[in-house]
């Protein structure tokens, strides 16, 4: 048999991933041909198939799948092992992957990456935005270095440390300016406009709503906290946002922005990384780093 090469198994977990060759070589930097050519003699020399080609997507054959998940384990152990050398020296350099949820990215982001670059000059950031069970999965696996997230994510392999809390605010038309401010009990009688389902945000304005997660509000979700803001201006219903997302999504909707009375509906945010991660004091150090630019941001 020959030997298998740590370059095939990322070409693996690239076409595993996205289930197409085209998007697999764009990611590996490398022609169709190439990735097809790679996947094909990885196949012959396992001796079996790994993937069900169809015309436009690939799937994981039963094999193929327990396959992938001891390609990814090996992967993240040869990572872990760049990030042991990495852990060595003096400063943060090279790569760093870090995801960060849709309800804190387009809002912090420009603070945080524009400190880390400035306290770390040889960092090679990576920015991953989506929700949070992806990013859990893609730290988990390696794919991630660290996320910013809303706490508590309870995975007892994770790191957390919090790094801020924020209020919710009520946006709601502008004509209701002035009227008195609903309580949680008082906004399950209006229509409440949220996210889609899968942002964490959601599941955190309907318990403070005593609201079940499950049930159906055909036409009432978005998928960004600009589109609900804007349906509110429209006059459609009120939502609720987080306070780092006034400054950014009420400049243009005719909207009036409350405070609710306590306690107030909040978050807290905060960083995670895996605490098998040689890089876990480093990270710890990024984490003041972003606590002291988030802090800036919202003052």
């Amino acid at each position: 048999m020959k030997n298998l090469t740590l370059k095939q198994f990322r070409y693996f977990e690239a076409l595993a991933k996205h289930g197409h060759f085209g998007r697999a070589s764009e990611t590996c930097a490398i022609s169709q041909p190439a990735l097809s050519m790679q996947i094909k003699e990885l196949e012959e020399t396992l001796g079996t198939q790994l993937f069900e080609r169809g015309a436009r997507q690939v799937r994981l054959t039963r094999f193929g799948e327990e396959f992938a998940q001891r390609v990814r384990d090996i992967l993240r152990a040869v990572d872990e092992l760049g990030d042991l050398a990495r852990a060595s020296g003096q400063a943060l350099a090279g790569r760093l992957r870090l995801g960060v949820i849709p309800t804190i990215a387009p809002y912090l982001l420009p603070a945080i990456i524009g400190r880390l670059t400035h306290q770390f000059p040889d960092l090679d950031l990576h920015v991953r935005e989506t929700l949070t069970p992806k990013l859990l999965q893609e730290l988990a696996e390696g794919r991630l270095d660290t996320a910013i997230v809303a706490l508590p994510v309870s995975e007892p392999a994770f790191e957390e440390v919090a790094l801020f809390s924020e209020d919710f605010v009520l946006v709601r038309p502008d004509s209701d300016s002035g009227n008195p401010i609903p309580n949680g009990e008082t906004l399950r009688q209006m229509r409440l406009l949220l996210l889609e389902e899968g942002h964490c945000f959601r599941d955190q304005a309907l318990s403070f709503c005593n609201l079940q997660s499950g049930l159906p509000r055909d036409g009432l979700d978005g998928s960004s906290l600009s589109t609900l803001v804007q349906m509110v201006g429209a006059g459609i219903g009120v939502t609720l946002i987080p306070e780092m997302a006034v400054p950014v999504e009420t400049g243009t909707a005719r909207v009036d922005v409350a405070q609710f009375d306590r306690p107030k509906p909040s978050r807290t945010i905060g960083m995670i990384w895996r605490k098998t991660n040689p890089l876990a004091q480093q990270l710890a150090q990024v984490s003041e780093v972003v606590r002291q630019a988030a802090e800036t941001q919202r003052r």
